[in-house]
């Protein structure tokens, strides 16, 4: 997501968090795949060689959840959170630009109110050292802190995102409002979908 000025400095800070988040959603998706390879492993020693690996639903588990949580900042950045917009289309430009501020900060609120109850339990899992109930043993507070870790990213993200629409409100900007937290159009829908089938062309074209 690109952020237009006239205010600078937080463009930056917003592009620079879009590329971050963007590494971020490589790595949990890397993460996703291992997890997936590593369930087939198990599945395929377990059926021809009768001795599982062991601790594949456990693994997957975390894995599962620290992807998501570090994906979510990117799915934000880029509006590809699910909005009901019946009504939506069909209100004045001013009016949905505002309620796209109001969806923008009930997020935050949420998210902000999640990780602190997610930074608890992985605090409270540190302090009585805690470890799984399986054979691995895992001590909790490593993928619980590392969920957090991601919640915590969100709420960064989420704060810059909040600031600049906030500013661009005041300022009459209503673009700007709606390319940052407003729900994508057809077009934008349509070309984002062209885009994704010109990278699956060029990649089947490769040798």
């Amino acid at each position: 997501m690109t952020t237009p000025t006239p205010f600078p400095l937080l463009g930056k800070l917003l592009n620079g968090a879009t590329m971050l988040s963007r590494i971020a959603i490589w790595v949990a998706g890397s993460l996703t795949m291992l997890s997936a390879l590593y369930i087939t492993a198990d599945v395929i020693s377990r059926k021809f060689l009768n001795a599982p690996l062991g601790g594949s639903d456990e693994l997957s588990g975390y894995a599962f959840a620290i992807s998501v949580s570090w994906a979510l900042s990117f799915a934000t950045l880029d509006r590809a959170n699910i909005r009901i917009d019946a009504i939506y289309q069909h209100l004045p430009t001013r009016v949905a630009a505002f309620l796209d501020w109001i969806a923008l900060v009930a997020l935050a609120v949420f998210i902000v109110y999640l990780t602190r109850y997610a930074a608890e339990v992985a605090g409270m899992s540190w302090q009585s050292q805690s470890t799984a109930n399986t054979i691995l043993g895992t001590p909790l507070w490593i993928p619980q802190s590392l969920w957090v870790a991601g919640l915590v990213w969100l709420c960064v993200v989420l704060a810059l995102m909040l600031l600049r629409a906030s500013l661009a409100l005041i300022t009459g900007d209503i673009q700007t409002v709606r390319t940052i937290c407003g729900i994508r159009t057809t077009k934008e829908e349509a070309s984002a979908e062209a885009e994704s089938g010109k990278r699956l062309v060029q990649m089947e074209q490769q040798p």
